[in-house]
Protein backbone atom coordinates (compact mmCIF):
# COMPACT_ATOMS: atom_id res chain seq x y z
CA UNK A 1 0.00 0.00 0.00
CA UNK A 2 1.38 3.38 -1.01
CA UNK A 3 1.82 6.04 1.67
CA UNK A 4 -0.51 9.00 1.95
CA UNK A 5 0.98 12.30 0.88
CA UNK A 6 -1.30 14.52 3.00
CA UNK A 7 -3.94 14.24 5.69
CA UNK A 8 -7.55 15.19 5.00
CA UNK A 9 -7.35 18.59 6.68
CA UNK A 10 -4.15 19.80 5.13
CA UNK A 11 -4.64 20.73 1.47
CA UNK A 12 -4.97 24.42 0.49
CA UNK A 13 -4.56 26.61 -2.61
CA UNK A 14 -0.80 26.11 -2.28
CA UNK A 15 -1.32 22.47 -3.33
CA UNK A 16 -3.23 23.21 -6.57
CA UNK A 17 -2.01 21.12 -9.52
CA UNK A 18 -0.27 18.68 -7.12
CA UNK A 19 -0.97 14.95 -7.30
CA UNK A 20 -1.91 13.64 -3.84
CA UNK A 21 -2.97 10.46 -2.11
CA UNK A 22 -5.41 10.57 0.82
CA UNK A 23 -6.69 7.91 3.22
CA UNK A 24 -9.76 8.12 5.41
CA UNK A 25 -13.42 7.40 6.09
CA UNK A 26 -16.28 8.45 3.85
CA UNK A 27 -18.05 11.24 5.66
CA UNK A 28 -20.75 11.80 3.02
CA UNK A 29 -21.53 11.18 -0.65
CA UNK A 30 -23.61 13.28 -3.06
CA UNK A 31 -24.55 12.27 -6.61
CA UNK A 32 -25.07 15.02 -9.21
CA UNK A 33 -25.85 13.45 -12.56
CA UNK A 34 -22.74 11.70 -13.79
CA UNK A 35 -20.56 13.11 -11.01
CA UNK A 36 -20.23 11.90 -7.40
CA UNK A 37 -18.89 14.16 -4.65
CA UNK A 38 -17.32 12.45 -1.64
CA UNK A 39 -16.14 14.04 1.61
CA UNK A 40 -13.28 11.95 2.94
CA UNK A 41 -12.46 12.41 6.62
CA UNK A 42 -9.69 11.69 9.12
CA UNK A 43 -9.00 13.27 12.51
CA UNK A 44 -7.30 16.25 10.86
CA UNK A 45 -10.31 17.31 8.80
CA UNK A 46 -12.10 16.49 5.56
CA UNK A 47 -11.51 16.99 1.84
CA UNK A 48 -13.98 16.98 -1.03
CA UNK A 49 -13.29 14.37 -3.73
CA UNK A 50 -14.78 14.38 -7.25
CA UNK A 51 -15.47 11.13 -9.10
CA UNK A 52 -16.16 12.04 -12.73
CA UNK A 53 -15.09 9.04 -14.85
CA UNK A 54 -17.43 6.18 -15.66
CA UNK A 55 -15.37 3.56 -13.84
CA UNK A 56 -14.97 5.71 -10.69
CA UNK A 57 -18.62 6.70 -10.67
CA UNK A 58 -19.63 3.03 -10.84
CA UNK A 59 -17.33 2.26 -7.95
CA UNK A 60 -18.60 5.31 -6.08
CA UNK A 61 -22.17 4.02 -6.30
CA UNK A 62 -21.15 1.05 -4.13
CA UNK A 63 -19.78 3.23 -1.33
CA UNK A 64 -21.41 3.93 2.04
CA UNK A 65 -20.61 6.29 4.89
CA UNK A 66 -17.73 5.12 7.09
CA UNK A 67 -16.19 2.92 4.38
CA UNK A 68 -12.40 3.26 4.51
CA UNK A 69 -10.86 4.30 1.19
CA UNK A 70 -7.70 5.47 -0.46
CA UNK A 71 -7.91 8.16 -3.15
CA UNK A 72 -5.26 9.61 -5.42
CA UNK A 73 -5.81 12.50 -7.77
CA UNK A 74 -5.11 16.09 -8.69
CA UNK A 75 -5.81 19.13 -6.51
CA UNK A 76 -7.91 21.80 -8.23
CA UNK A 77 -9.46 25.09 -7.12
CA UNK A 78 -13.14 25.24 -6.30
CA UNK A 79 -15.22 27.78 -8.16
CA UNK A 80 -15.64 30.97 -6.13
CA UNK A 81 -19.34 30.35 -5.43
CA UNK A 82 -18.60 26.90 -3.94
CA UNK A 83 -15.82 27.87 -1.55
CA UNK A 84 -16.42 26.64 2.03
CA UNK A 85 -14.77 29.08 4.44
CA UNK A 86 -15.64 26.90 7.45
CA UNK A 87 -12.93 24.31 6.76
CA UNK A 88 -9.22 24.56 5.95
CA UNK A 89 -9.65 22.65 2.68
CA UNK A 90 -12.66 24.68 1.59
CA UNK A 91 -10.93 26.38 -1.35
CA UNK A 92 -9.86 23.16 -3.11
CA UNK A 93 -11.10 19.73 -4.13
CA UNK A 94 -9.41 16.63 -5.48
CA UNK A 95 -10.33 15.14 -8.86
CA UNK A 96 -9.87 11.42 -8.33
CA UNK A 97 -7.76 9.29 -10.66
CA UNK A 98 -7.73 6.16 -8.49
CA UNK A 99 -10.00 4.95 -5.68
CA UNK A 100 -9.37 1.86 -3.59
CA UNK A 101 -11.85 0.48 -1.08
CA UNK A 102 -9.79 -0.65 1.92
CA UNK A 103 -12.68 -1.77 4.13
CA UNK A 104 -16.45 -1.61 3.75
CA UNK A 105 -18.39 -0.65 6.87
CA UNK A 106 -21.45 -2.52 8.07
CA UNK A 107 -24.52 -0.37 8.85
CA UNK A 108 -23.65 1.62 11.98
CA UNK A 109 -25.62 1.00 15.21
CA UNK A 110 -25.49 4.73 16.06
CA UNK A 111 -24.98 8.14 14.54
CA UNK A 112 -21.42 9.41 14.71
CA UNK A 113 -22.19 13.05 14.04
CA UNK A 114 -25.37 13.45 16.12
CA UNK A 115 -24.63 12.26 19.63
CA UNK A 116 -28.07 13.31 20.88
CA UNK A 117 -29.67 10.70 18.61
CA UNK A 118 -28.59 7.90 20.96
CA UNK A 119 -28.71 7.39 24.71
CA UNK A 120 -25.44 7.72 26.59
CA UNK A 121 -25.56 4.01 27.50
CA UNK A 122 -25.85 3.07 23.82
CA UNK A 123 -23.04 5.43 22.87
CA UNK A 124 -20.76 4.03 25.57
CA UNK A 125 -21.43 0.50 24.31
CA UNK A 126 -20.07 1.58 20.93
CA UNK A 127 -17.52 4.06 22.29
CA UNK A 128 -14.98 3.22 19.57
CA UNK A 129 -17.50 4.55 17.05
CA UNK A 130 -18.47 7.55 19.15
CA UNK A 131 -14.80 8.50 19.32
CA UNK A 132 -14.98 9.23 15.58
CA UNK A 133 -17.11 12.23 16.52
CA UNK A 134 -15.13 15.41 15.88
CA UNK A 135 -16.19 16.98 19.20
CA UNK A 136 -14.89 14.04 21.24
CA UNK A 137 -11.71 13.86 19.18
CA UNK A 138 -11.15 17.55 19.83
CA UNK A 139 -11.66 16.98 23.57
CA UNK A 140 -8.95 14.30 23.54
CA UNK A 141 -6.65 16.61 21.56
CA UNK A 142 -7.20 19.28 24.23
CA UNK A 143 -6.35 16.67 26.87
CA UNK A 144 -3.16 15.80 25.01
CA UNK A 145 -2.16 19.47 24.68
CA UNK A 146 -2.85 20.04 28.37
CA UNK A 147 -0.58 17.23 29.52
CA UNK A 148 2.18 18.37 27.17
CA UNK A 149 1.99 21.96 28.45
CA UNK A 150 2.04 20.72 32.05
CA UNK A 151 5.04 18.49 31.45
CA UNK A 152 7.00 21.21 29.67
CA UNK A 153 6.18 23.81 32.32
CA UNK A 154 7.15 21.60 35.26
CA UNK A 155 10.30 20.42 33.51
CA UNK A 156 11.33 24.06 33.07
CA UNK A 157 10.68 24.56 36.82
CA UNK A 158 13.17 21.76 37.69
CA UNK A 159 10.57 19.13 38.57
CA UNK A 160 11.34 15.50 37.74
CA UNK A 161 8.68 13.02 36.68
CA UNK A 162 8.75 9.82 38.74
CA UNK A 163 6.28 6.93 38.68
CA UNK A 164 4.81 5.48 41.85
CA UNK A 165 3.44 1.93 42.34
CA UNK A 166 -0.07 0.93 41.26
CA UNK A 167 -0.15 -2.12 43.56
CA UNK A 168 0.05 -0.61 47.04
CA UNK A 169 -1.06 -1.12 50.61
CA UNK A 170 -4.62 -0.41 51.72
CA UNK A 171 -4.72 2.67 53.95
CA UNK A 172 -7.69 4.78 55.11
CA UNK A 173 -7.87 7.83 52.83
CA UNK A 174 -11.55 8.72 52.83
CA UNK A 175 -13.02 6.44 50.15
CA UNK A 176 -13.12 2.66 49.77
CA UNK A 177 -10.08 1.06 48.19
CA UNK A 178 -10.18 -1.13 45.11
CA UNK A 179 -8.53 -4.34 46.33
CA UNK A 180 -6.39 -6.75 44.31
CA UNK A 181 -5.97 -10.28 45.74
CA UNK A 182 -2.49 -11.78 45.71
CA UNK A 183 -2.04 -15.29 44.31
CA UNK A 184 1.47 -15.60 45.75
CA UNK A 185 0.55 -14.28 49.20
CA UNK A 186 -2.68 -16.18 49.71
CA UNK A 187 -5.33 -14.31 51.68
CA UNK A 188 -3.56 -10.95 51.33
CA UNK A 189 -4.47 -8.00 49.14
CA UNK A 190 -2.91 -5.08 47.36
CA UNK A 191 -4.90 -1.86 46.97
CA UNK A 192 -5.02 0.40 43.96
CA UNK A 193 -3.87 3.89 45.03
CA UNK A 194 -6.45 6.57 45.82
CA UNK A 195 -3.53 8.97 45.38
CA UNK A 196 0.27 8.66 45.63
CA UNK A 197 0.20 10.69 48.85
CA UNK A 198 2.72 8.85 51.00
CA UNK A 199 4.99 8.01 48.07
CA UNK A 200 5.37 11.64 47.03
CA UNK A 201 6.15 12.59 50.63
CA UNK A 202 8.74 9.82 50.70
CA UNK A 203 10.33 11.40 47.60
CA UNK A 204 10.78 14.58 49.63
CA UNK A 205 12.34 12.57 52.45
CA UNK A 206 14.61 11.04 49.77
CA UNK A 207 15.88 14.52 48.87
CA UNK A 208 14.36 14.60 45.35
CA UNK A 209 13.00 18.11 46.12
CA UNK A 210 10.56 18.62 43.21
CA UNK A 211 8.47 15.73 41.88
CA UNK A 212 5.50 15.37 39.58
CA UNK A 213 3.65 12.72 37.64
CA UNK A 214 0.46 12.39 35.64
CA UNK A 215 -0.98 9.35 37.34
CA UNK A 216 -4.04 7.09 37.49
CA UNK A 217 -5.87 7.00 40.83
CA UNK A 218 -8.73 4.77 41.97
CA UNK A 219 -11.58 5.34 44.43
CA UNK A 220 -14.54 3.07 45.05
CA UNK A 221 -17.07 5.80 45.84
CA UNK A 222 -20.49 7.03 44.83
CA UNK A 223 -20.23 8.55 41.40
CA UNK A 224 -21.64 11.59 39.59
CA UNK A 225 -20.99 13.50 36.36
CA UNK A 226 -17.61 14.86 37.47
CA UNK A 227 -16.33 11.64 39.11
CA UNK A 228 -15.02 8.32 37.82
CA UNK A 229 -13.80 5.19 39.65
CA UNK A 230 -10.46 5.63 37.88
CA UNK A 231 -9.31 9.15 37.23
CA UNK A 232 -6.11 11.01 36.42
CA UNK A 233 -4.19 13.40 38.66
CA UNK A 234 -1.42 15.85 37.95
CA UNK A 235 0.48 15.17 41.14
CA UNK A 236 3.04 17.69 42.44
CA UNK A 237 5.24 17.88 45.54
CA UNK A 238 7.95 20.37 46.60
CA UNK A 239 10.39 20.71 49.49
CA UNK A 240 11.25 23.84 51.48
CA UNK A 241 8.05 25.70 50.57
CA UNK A 242 5.10 27.33 52.28
CA UNK A 243 1.51 27.85 51.12
CA UNK A 244 2.33 31.05 49.23
CA UNK A 245 5.15 29.39 47.26
CA UNK A 246 2.87 26.61 46.06
CA UNK A 247 -0.01 28.95 45.19
CA UNK A 248 2.35 31.13 43.17
CA UNK A 249 3.77 28.17 41.24
CA UNK A 250 0.29 26.74 40.58
CA UNK A 251 -1.02 30.09 39.33
CA UNK A 252 1.83 30.30 36.83
CA UNK A 253 1.07 26.74 35.70
CA UNK A 254 -2.67 27.40 35.30
CA UNK A 255 -2.07 30.68 33.45
CA UNK A 256 0.30 28.89 31.08
CA UNK A 257 -2.12 26.00 30.46
CA UNK A 258 -5.14 28.21 29.76
CA UNK A 259 -3.09 30.48 27.52
CA UNK A 260 -1.40 27.79 25.44
CA UNK A 261 -4.33 25.36 25.27
CA UNK A 262 -7.32 27.72 25.18
CA UNK A 263 -5.81 31.11 24.31
CA UNK A 264 -7.42 32.46 27.48
CA UNK A 265 -5.58 35.15 29.41
CA UNK A 266 -6.00 34.81 33.17
CA UNK A 267 -5.06 37.54 35.61
CA UNK A 268 -2.90 36.86 38.65
CA UNK A 269 -2.83 36.73 41.57
CA UNK A 270 -6.00 34.67 41.92
CA UNK A 271 -8.43 35.84 44.62
CA UNK A 272 -8.26 34.06 47.99
CA UNK A 273 -11.22 33.21 50.23
CA UNK A 274 -11.07 31.50 53.58
CA UNK A 275 -13.23 28.43 53.96
CA UNK A 276 -15.45 30.24 56.47
CA UNK A 277 -15.87 33.28 54.19
CA UNK A 278 -16.68 31.10 51.20
CA UNK A 279 -19.32 29.17 53.12
CA UNK A 280 -20.93 32.32 54.53
CA UNK A 281 -20.98 34.21 51.21
CA UNK A 282 -21.68 31.38 48.77
CA UNK A 283 -22.88 28.38 50.81
CA UNK A 284 -20.11 26.16 49.45
CA UNK A 285 -16.35 25.71 49.47
CA UNK A 286 -16.50 25.46 45.66
CA UNK A 287 -17.95 28.86 44.72
CA UNK A 288 -18.66 29.85 41.13
CA UNK A 289 -17.63 33.51 40.96
CA UNK A 290 -18.89 34.16 37.43
CA UNK A 291 -22.07 35.70 38.86
CA UNK A 292 -22.31 38.13 41.78
CA UNK A 293 -25.13 36.56 43.83
CA UNK A 294 -24.08 36.39 47.49
CA UNK A 295 -25.77 35.08 50.61
CA UNK A 296 -26.79 37.69 53.19
CA UNK A 297 -27.45 37.16 56.89
CA UNK A 298 -31.18 37.87 57.20
CA UNK A 299 -31.63 36.98 60.87
CA UNK A 300 -31.54 40.57 62.17
CA UNK A 301 -34.40 41.49 59.82
CA UNK A 302 -36.51 38.36 60.31
CA UNK A 303 -36.29 38.77 64.11
CA UNK A 304 -37.94 42.19 63.76
CA UNK A 305 -40.72 40.81 61.55
CA UNK A 306 -44.03 39.19 62.47
CA UNK A 307 -43.06 35.93 60.82
CA UNK A 308 -42.88 33.56 63.79
CA UNK A 309 -41.47 30.57 61.85
CA UNK A 310 -38.24 32.50 61.25
CA UNK A 311 -37.88 33.79 64.81
CA UNK A 312 -37.47 30.27 66.15
CA UNK A 313 -34.68 29.36 63.73
CA UNK A 314 -30.99 29.39 64.56
CA UNK A 315 -30.12 31.02 61.23
CA UNK A 316 -31.95 32.83 58.43
CA UNK A 317 -30.11 33.57 55.19
CA UNK A 318 -31.14 35.26 51.95
CA UNK A 319 -30.12 35.74 48.34
CA UNK A 320 -31.62 38.17 45.86
CA UNK A 321 -31.52 38.31 42.06
CA UNK A 322 -32.88 40.52 39.31
CA UNK A 323 -35.24 39.42 36.50
CA UNK A 324 -38.20 39.14 38.85
CA UNK A 325 -40.53 38.62 35.87
CA UNK A 326 -38.88 35.24 35.22
CA UNK A 327 -40.02 33.86 38.58
CA UNK A 328 -43.60 32.79 38.05
CA UNK A 329 -45.52 30.88 40.71
CA UNK A 330 -44.60 27.68 38.87
CA UNK A 331 -40.86 28.45 38.88
CA UNK A 332 -40.95 29.48 42.56
CA UNK A 333 -42.79 26.24 43.39
CA UNK A 334 -40.10 24.23 41.59
CA UNK A 335 -37.38 26.02 43.58
CA UNK A 336 -39.30 25.39 46.82
CA UNK A 337 -39.50 21.66 46.04
CA UNK A 338 -35.78 21.64 45.23
CA UNK A 339 -34.96 23.34 48.56
CA UNK A 340 -37.05 20.76 50.43
CA UNK A 341 -35.26 17.92 48.60
CA UNK A 342 -32.04 19.33 50.07
CA UNK A 343 -33.43 19.18 53.61
CA UNK A 344 -34.95 22.64 54.04
CA UNK A 345 -38.42 23.08 55.51
CA UNK A 346 -39.19 25.37 52.60
CA UNK A 347 -38.04 28.32 50.53
CA UNK A 348 -39.55 31.67 51.51
CA UNK A 349 -39.66 34.54 49.03
CA UNK A 350 -40.82 38.07 48.32
CA UNK A 351 -40.50 40.35 45.31
CA UNK A 352 -39.33 43.97 45.30
CA UNK A 353 -41.01 46.45 42.96
CA UNK A 354 -41.65 50.19 43.08
CA UNK A 355 -39.83 50.59 46.37
CA UNK A 356 -41.67 47.92 48.39
CA UNK A 357 -41.88 44.17 48.83
CA UNK A 358 -44.87 42.15 47.65
CA UNK A 359 -46.01 38.54 47.57
CA UNK A 360 -44.67 35.61 49.55
CA UNK A 361 -43.94 36.56 53.16
CA UNK A 362 -43.77 40.33 52.52
CA UNK A 363 -46.90 41.02 54.62
CA UNK A 364 -44.96 40.10 57.77
CA UNK A 365 -42.48 42.98 57.26
CA UNK A 366 -43.63 46.56 57.94
CA UNK A 367 -42.71 49.42 55.60
CA UNK A 368 -39.81 50.69 57.71
CA UNK A 369 -38.33 47.19 57.93
CA UNK A 370 -38.78 46.71 54.19
CA UNK A 371 -36.94 49.96 53.58
CA UNK A 372 -34.07 48.86 55.85
CA UNK A 373 -33.80 45.49 54.04
CA UNK A 374 -33.69 47.11 50.61
CA UNK A 375 -31.12 49.66 51.72
CA UNK A 376 -28.81 47.37 53.70
CA UNK A 377 -28.88 44.54 51.13
CA UNK A 378 -28.70 46.81 48.03
CA UNK A 379 -31.90 45.41 46.55
CA UNK A 380 -33.14 47.10 43.38
CA UNK A 381 -36.58 47.22 41.78
CA UNK A 382 -37.30 44.09 39.76
CA UNK A 383 -35.59 41.78 42.26
CA UNK A 384 -36.75 38.69 44.13
CA UNK A 385 -35.47 37.50 47.52
CA UNK A 386 -35.23 33.85 48.56
CA UNK A 387 -34.79 32.91 52.21
CA UNK A 388 -34.07 29.71 54.14
CA UNK A 389 -34.38 29.37 57.91
CA UNK A 390 -32.75 26.43 59.69
CA UNK A 391 -29.43 25.55 61.26
CA UNK A 392 -26.62 27.74 59.95
CA UNK A 393 -25.01 24.81 58.14
CA UNK A 394 -28.19 23.68 56.38
CA UNK A 395 -29.41 27.19 55.57
CA UNK A 396 -26.11 28.10 53.90
CA UNK A 397 -25.88 24.79 52.05
CA UNK A 398 -29.42 25.03 50.62
CA UNK A 399 -29.07 28.67 49.55
CA UNK A 400 -25.71 27.84 47.98
CA UNK A 401 -27.46 25.24 45.81
CA UNK A 402 -30.37 27.61 45.05
CA UNK A 403 -27.82 30.25 44.06
CA UNK A 404 -26.30 27.92 41.45
CA UNK A 405 -29.69 26.76 40.17
CA UNK A 406 -31.01 30.31 39.77
CA UNK A 407 -27.84 31.39 37.98
CA UNK A 408 -28.29 28.52 35.51
CA UNK A 409 -31.96 29.39 35.01
CA UNK A 410 -31.04 32.99 34.16
CA UNK A 411 -27.79 32.07 32.30
CA UNK A 412 -25.96 34.60 34.47
CA UNK A 413 -22.62 32.93 33.87
CA UNK A 414 -23.02 33.59 30.13
CA UNK A 415 -23.60 37.30 30.61
CA UNK A 416 -20.14 38.29 29.36
CA UNK A 417 -18.50 35.34 27.66
CA UNK A 418 -19.04 31.58 27.73
CA UNK A 419 -15.29 31.01 27.99
CA UNK A 420 -14.67 33.26 31.02
CA UNK A 421 -12.87 31.40 33.80
CA UNK A 422 -12.99 32.61 37.39
CA UNK A 423 -10.37 30.92 39.61
CA UNK A 424 -10.33 31.31 43.38
CA UNK A 425 -8.23 29.83 46.17
CA UNK A 426 -10.07 28.43 49.19
CA UNK A 427 -7.80 28.34 52.25
CA UNK A 428 -7.89 27.89 56.03
CA UNK A 429 -10.00 24.75 56.07
CA UNK A 430 -10.76 23.07 59.39
CA UNK A 431 -8.20 20.39 60.10
CA UNK A 432 -10.84 17.90 61.30
CA UNK A 433 -14.51 17.04 60.88
CA UNK A 434 -16.44 15.37 63.70
CA UNK A 435 -17.86 11.99 62.65
CA UNK A 436 -21.05 11.69 64.69
CA UNK A 437 -21.72 8.09 63.66
CA UNK A 438 -18.32 6.80 64.76
CA UNK A 439 -17.77 9.39 67.51
CA UNK A 440 -14.33 10.43 66.30
CA UNK A 441 -12.50 13.11 64.36
CA UNK A 442 -11.74 12.61 60.65
CA UNK A 443 -9.35 14.64 58.50
CA UNK A 444 -11.08 17.12 56.23
CA UNK A 445 -8.47 16.43 53.53
CA UNK A 446 -6.19 13.60 54.70
CA UNK A 447 -4.22 12.83 57.88
CA UNK A 448 -0.91 14.22 56.56
CA UNK A 449 -2.11 17.84 56.35
CA UNK A 450 -0.25 20.17 58.70
CA UNK A 451 -2.14 22.45 61.10
CA UNK A 452 -1.43 26.17 61.08
CA UNK A 453 1.65 26.89 63.19
CA UNK A 454 -0.47 28.70 65.79
CA UNK A 455 -2.83 25.69 65.94
CA UNK A 456 -0.31 22.89 66.47
CA UNK A 457 -1.22 22.53 70.16
CA UNK A 458 -4.91 23.15 69.42
CA UNK A 459 -4.90 20.26 66.94
CA UNK A 460 -4.29 17.92 69.86
CA UNK A 461 -6.14 19.64 72.73
CA UNK A 462 -9.18 20.99 70.80
CA UNK A 463 -9.14 19.29 67.39
CA UNK A 464 -12.45 20.80 66.27
CA UNK A 465 -11.00 24.32 66.43
CA UNK A 466 -7.74 23.71 64.54
CA UNK A 467 -7.21 25.26 61.11
CA UNK A 468 -5.15 23.45 58.47
CA UNK A 469 -2.57 24.48 55.91
CA UNK A 470 -4.80 23.04 53.21
CA UNK A 471 -5.87 24.84 50.05
CA UNK A 472 -8.11 24.14 47.08
CA UNK A 473 -8.15 25.78 43.67
CA UNK A 474 -11.70 26.25 42.37
CA UNK A 475 -12.60 27.36 38.84
CA UNK A 476 -16.22 28.10 37.87
CA UNK A 477 -17.57 26.07 40.76
CA UNK A 478 -15.37 23.01 40.21
CA UNK A 479 -12.58 21.96 42.55
CA UNK A 480 -9.73 21.65 40.07
CA UNK A 481 -6.91 21.05 42.54
CA UNK A 482 -6.36 20.44 46.22
CA UNK A 483 -3.29 20.24 48.39
CA UNK A 484 -1.58 21.22 51.60
CA UNK A 485 1.62 21.75 53.47
CA UNK A 486 2.41 18.37 55.04
CA UNK A 487 3.35 17.34 58.55
CA UNK A 488 7.11 16.78 58.56
CA UNK A 489 7.51 16.12 62.29
CA UNK A 490 7.22 12.46 63.30
CA UNK A 491 5.85 13.15 66.79
CA UNK A 492 3.13 15.48 65.50
CA UNK A 493 2.11 12.98 62.83
CA UNK A 494 1.81 10.27 65.47
CA UNK A 495 -0.38 12.51 67.64
CA UNK A 496 -2.63 13.41 64.69
CA UNK A 497 -3.22 9.71 64.05
CA UNK A 498 -4.05 9.23 67.73
CA UNK A 499 -6.45 12.19 67.62
CA UNK A 500 -8.28 10.36 64.83
CA UNK A 501 -8.78 7.49 67.28
CA UNK A 502 -6.34 5.17 65.53
CA UNK A 503 -4.82 2.61 67.88
CA UNK A 504 -1.09 2.01 68.08
CA UNK A 505 -1.69 -1.27 66.27
CA UNK A 506 -3.60 0.54 63.48
CA UNK A 507 -0.85 3.14 63.13
CA UNK A 508 1.92 0.57 63.06
CA UNK A 509 0.18 -1.75 60.60
CA UNK A 510 -1.02 0.92 58.16
CA UNK A 511 1.55 3.70 58.50
CA UNK A 512 4.48 2.21 60.41
CA UNK A 513 6.94 2.49 57.50
CA UNK A 514 5.95 6.10 56.92
CA UNK A 515 6.16 7.13 60.57
CA UNK A 516 9.59 5.50 60.67
CA UNK A 517 10.70 7.42 57.56
CA UNK A 518 9.75 10.76 59.12
CA UNK A 519 12.41 10.24 61.80
CA UNK A 520 15.33 10.54 59.42
CA UNK A 521 15.56 14.23 58.55
CA UNK A 522 12.31 15.12 56.77
CA UNK A 523 12.29 18.56 55.10
CA UNK A 524 9.29 20.90 55.29
CA UNK A 525 7.27 20.11 52.18
CA UNK A 526 3.92 20.44 50.51
CA UNK A 527 2.12 19.82 47.28
CA UNK A 528 -1.04 19.78 45.28
CA UNK A 529 -2.93 17.40 42.99
CA UNK A 530 -4.96 18.51 39.98
CA UNK A 531 -7.91 16.55 38.70
CA UNK A 532 -6.80 16.36 35.07
CA UNK A 533 -10.23 15.21 33.89
CA UNK A 534 -12.00 18.18 35.49
CA UNK A 535 -9.35 20.60 34.23
CA UNK A 536 -9.75 19.36 30.66
CA UNK A 537 -13.54 19.41 31.07
CA UNK A 538 -13.31 23.15 31.75
CA UNK A 539 -10.87 23.75 28.90
CA UNK A 540 -13.12 21.84 26.48
CA UNK A 541 -16.25 23.67 27.61
CA UNK A 542 -18.20 20.52 28.51
CA UNK A 543 -19.92 19.62 31.79
CA UNK A 544 -19.29 15.88 32.03
CA UNK A 545 -15.85 14.35 32.51
CA UNK A 546 -16.94 11.29 30.50
CA UNK A 547 -16.65 13.56 27.45
CA UNK A 548 -12.90 14.04 28.02
CA UNK A 549 -11.98 10.44 28.89
CA UNK A 550 -11.40 7.97 26.06
CA UNK A 551 -13.12 4.98 27.66
CA UNK A 552 -15.08 6.11 30.72
CA UNK A 553 -17.29 4.17 33.09
CA UNK A 554 -20.97 4.84 33.74
CA UNK A 555 -22.26 6.33 36.99
CA UNK A 556 -22.58 2.76 38.28
CA UNK A 557 -18.88 2.15 37.52
CA UNK A 558 -19.65 -0.17 34.59
CA UNK A 559 -17.80 -0.36 31.27
CA UNK A 560 -20.59 -1.15 28.82
CA UNK A 561 -18.40 -1.68 25.77
CA UNK A 562 -16.41 -4.57 27.23
CA UNK A 563 -19.04 -5.56 29.83
CA UNK A 564 -16.88 -4.93 32.87
CA UNK A 565 -16.84 -5.78 35.75
CA UNK A 566 -17.66 -9.39 35.05
CA UNK A 567 -17.36 -12.85 36.56
CA UNK A 568 -14.17 -14.91 36.49
CA UNK A 569 -13.70 -18.64 36.35
CA UNK A 570 -13.69 -20.91 39.42
CA UNK A 571 -10.10 -21.83 38.54
CA UNK A 572 -9.00 -18.22 38.86
CA UNK A 573 -10.79 -17.89 42.18
CA UNK A 574 -9.23 -21.13 43.43
CA UNK A 575 -5.75 -19.81 42.55
CA UNK A 576 -6.45 -16.81 44.73
CA UNK A 577 -8.08 -18.76 47.56
CA UNK A 578 -11.27 -16.74 47.16
CA UNK A 579 -14.90 -17.82 47.35
CA UNK A 580 -17.89 -15.72 46.31
CA UNK A 581 -20.36 -14.96 49.10
CA UNK A 582 -23.87 -14.25 47.84
CA UNK A 583 -24.83 -10.65 48.50
CA UNK A 584 -28.19 -10.55 50.29
CA UNK A 585 -28.95 -7.17 48.67
CA UNK A 586 -28.95 -8.82 45.25
CA UNK A 587 -31.00 -11.87 46.21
Amino acid sequence: MESRTHNCGELTKKNIDKNVRLFGWINSTRTHGKIIFIDIRDRFGKTQIILNTDSLVEKGKTLSNEDVISVSGNVVARSSDLINNNITTGEIEVVAEELEILNMASPLPMSIHDRSASTEEHRLKYRYLELRNSELQNNLIIRHKTTQVVRNFLNDQNFIEIETPILTKSTPEGARDYLVPSRVHNGKFYALPQSPQMYKQLFMISGLDRYFQIVKCFRDEDLRSDRQPEFTQIDIEMSFVDEEHIRDMVEKLIVTVFDKVNNNKMQTPFPILTYEESMNRFGTDKPDLRYPIEIKDFKKFSDQSDFQAFKNSESVNMIHVNNVEYFSRKVISELDSYAQSLGAKGLAWMKYNDGSFEGGISKFFNKDLQSDIASDCNINDGSICFMVADSSQLSLKVLGKIRVKVAKMLSLYNANNDSVFQPVWIVDFPLFDWDEDNQRFDSVHHPFVAPKDKDIKTAISEPGKAISKGYDLVINGYEVAGGSIRIHDQKLQQKIFETMNLTKEDIDSKFGFFIDALKFGTPPHGGIAFGLDRLVMLLAGVNNIRDVIAFPKTTSASALMEDSPNTVSDEQLDDLGIGIKENEKNV
